[in-house]
């Protein structure tokens, strides 16, 4: 019974979703912009993630070491360095290494080259380049290296610096804009959310309206609340899934072009990408809001045409 229920509320739904054809393009459109909203916030959180993610890979401390450390004692530095749970990657730099990279930068200018060869010894001092998980790690990193800043056999010391003071401003403002990107972001969503429910609500409620004398006659009849409200939670949820369809494929378009056309204004941001390799995320993101949203508006509208 429940099964023939079911199936008549559906067919009528569907029915009435395309008897209603002018109705039922409009709540598609207008649920198609509220979802090419939202789903452009997703691009959006992309892109700022990828742009965080960029300037996190330019910060960073570098541990600078005496002239006359032995090798050993750095490396044993840089194992104790890799077992911390904040450390992502240490990278090691000797003397030798460091004069040779210096040679290779200044090869067209003989000036710095032939003050280098006047000094007759290697001036450079081994480094090791600190990578953190988070921004908001590298202060302990920090306050390790100091409790850690004399540590050769010999008890000499053998760390001459570390420039995590002169990043710290920048490690810090990062860390800040990390937080409020996540905060605004999820404001944003949560607005436009509610933005959007409200329009498909008043669109739904439309066609809700030109149909309250069929309301009123199946009330009369003795059919169910459910049974009422039942096709037309089926139409705004067919409106829902068509309009979330027509917005993935227009975010591959869109996407595809965007990368061929402007991909220079991204830094290194491919769009078309992003949607492919997050397409399984962003299809059942934007097809549930399409249906929850239609849903849920169709079933706020409909109460005030039930008296239940």
């Amino acid at each position: 019974m429940f099964l023939v229920k079911a199936k008549r509320v559906f067919i009528s739904g569907v029915t009435s979703f395309f008897r209603n054809g002018f109705i039922s393009l409009s709540s598609i459109l207008v649920m198609s912009i509220t979802l090419f909203i939202i789903g452009s916030l997703i691009f959006l959180g992309g892109f700022l993630k990828y742009s965080l993610d960029q300037v996190k890979q330019k910060v960073d401390i570098n541990v600078y070491f005496v002239t006359d450390s032995v090798e050993n004692d750095i490396l044993s530095i840089k194992k104790s360095l890799e077992s911390l749970p904040e450390v992502d990657t240490v990278s090691y730099v000797s003397r030798d290494q460091a004069l040779v990279n210096f040679k290779d930068k200044y090869k067209d200018n003989d000036l710095m080259l032939q003050a280098l060869d006047e000094l007759g010894n290697n001036p450079l001092r081994a480094t090791l380049n600190i990578k953190a998980k988070e921004p908001s790690q590298y202060s302990g990193v920090a306050e390790f290296l100091k409790s850690n800043s004399v540590l050769s056999k010999d008890d000499k010391q053998i760390i001459d610096s570390v420039d995590y003071n002169k990043n710290k401003v920048v490690i810090d403002k990062l860390s800040k804009l990390i937080q409020y990107a996540n905060t605004i972001g999820l404001w944003l969503a949560g607005i436009f959310v509610v933005i959007s429910l409200m329009i498909t609500l008043n669109t739904v409620k439309l066609t809700i309206f030109m149909a309250k004398d069929e309301i009123s006659v199946m009330r009369l009849v003795g059919a169910s609340s459910r049974f009422v409200r039942g096709p037309f939670m089926v139409g705004a949820i067919l409106c829902g899934f068509i309009s979330a369809m027509f917005i993935l494929v227009l975010f591959g378009v869109v996407t595809y072009w965007i990368n061929h056309s402007y991909a220079d204004y991204f830094a290194g941001f491919n769009t078309f990408r992003y949607y492919l390799e997050n397409l399984w995320w962003i299809f059942l993101t934007i097809t549930g809001l399409g249906i929850i949203l239609g849903a849920v508006a169709s079933y706020l509208a409909v109460r005030k045409y039930l008296r239940e």
